[in-house]
């Protein structure tokens, strides 16, 4: 059974459930098409690898001349890992394995966060930063670092500025509230990681 498949995000909306407003964060999962198949025999591991079609190409039939000029038809390829090697999946055919997903589902969706570029420590860690008033001239400045600095050390973990998102990170156990089989999109509860336009990749719990 495949767990998992690849998507890219949209943004977020609302929807009604009921007589309740949801936040929701849509998925785009339209135009993935599988383009290798990997098996423990040959490869040491189960996996199905898919491409997304560039759009230019997304309402032409795939031929196997594509799989020779990945980078001309294919804006990423990306695999879905799998347990034991799979069945009735063949190179060529749609990745639509939303299909697999029920509302009401839990799912992990796992993406790369917006990069925030060189933050400082009241961005990035939420510092609290020094008085307004009564003559202040620290500015925005982490203060002390430690008592290690007169050996030219510092505490290890230290919070300090640096570069800031761009990060891989997962959100668990996110329900799936409604599914567009027409337009193919998921709709997941809640917020996910990255900014419009970026991978996802859903795992169903």
């Amino acid at each position: 059974m495949i767990k998992g498949l690849w998507g890219k995000k949209i943004g977020m909306t609302q929807v009604f459930v009921g007589d309740k407003v949801v936040p929701v964060t849509a998925i785009d999962v339209a135009n993935w098409v599988v383009t290798n198949i990997r098996t423990k025999e040959r490869d040491g591991y189960s996996a199905i690898q898919v491409g997304c079609i560039k759009k230019r190409h997304s309402d032409k039939t795939f031929t196997q001349d594509w799989l020779k000029k990945t980078k001309e038809y294919f804006t990423v390829l990306r695999e879905i890992r799998l347990d034991e090697n799979p069945q009735d999946v063949i190179v060529g055919q749609s990745a639509d394995f939303y299909t697999e997903l029920n509302e009401g589902d839990k799912v992990d969706v796992s993406g790369k966060t917006i990069g925030r570029g060189f933050a400082g420590v009241v961005k990035r860690h939420g510092f609290g930063g020094p008085p307004a008033s009564h003559g202040s001239t620290m500015g925005n400045k982490p203060g002390s670092i430690g008592f290690f600095t007169s050996q030219g050390k510092v505490i290890k973990g230290k919070k300090m500025p640096g570069h800031m998102g761009d990060k891989k990170r997962m959100i668990r156990n996110l329900p799936v509230i409604k599914i567009e089989e027409d337009a193919k999109l998921v709709l997941v509860k809640g917020a996910v990681p990255g900014k419009t336009g970026s991978l996802l990749y859903i795992r169903k719990v």
